[in-house]
């Protein structure tokens, strides 16, 4: 399997969400993860919910080219729980 596939399965998300909150950055993922479970969503799903996110965006990336955008992920990760992109995706 290639580097860009690892990054791309779901531990591999799962994992840069992870470092993204160890980090603080970007923030957007910290606070995603407050709201969340602030909601009732459990940690680890809101972590795979985040994930999700997180692919869609780095798929945006390699489909199109296109360097991360963080507004865009921001967006995304404000739409959580709710995941209306995943009928697209599969």
């Amino acid at each position: 399997m290639s580097e860009q596939n690892d990054l791309l399965d779901g531990e591999g998300l799962k994992t840069i969400i992870e470092n993204q909150l160890e980090e603080g950055n970007p923030l957007k993922v910290k606070e995603t993860l407050m709201r969340l479970m602030m909601t009732g969503t459990p940690k680890e799903e809101a972590i795979e919910l985040m994930a999700c996110a997180l692919g869609l965006e780095m798929e945006q990336m390699v489909n199109n080219e296109e360097s991360f955008n963080l507004t865009r992920y921001s967006e995304t990760l404000d739409m959580l729980p709710e995941t209306p992109w995943i009928d697209d995706v599969e």
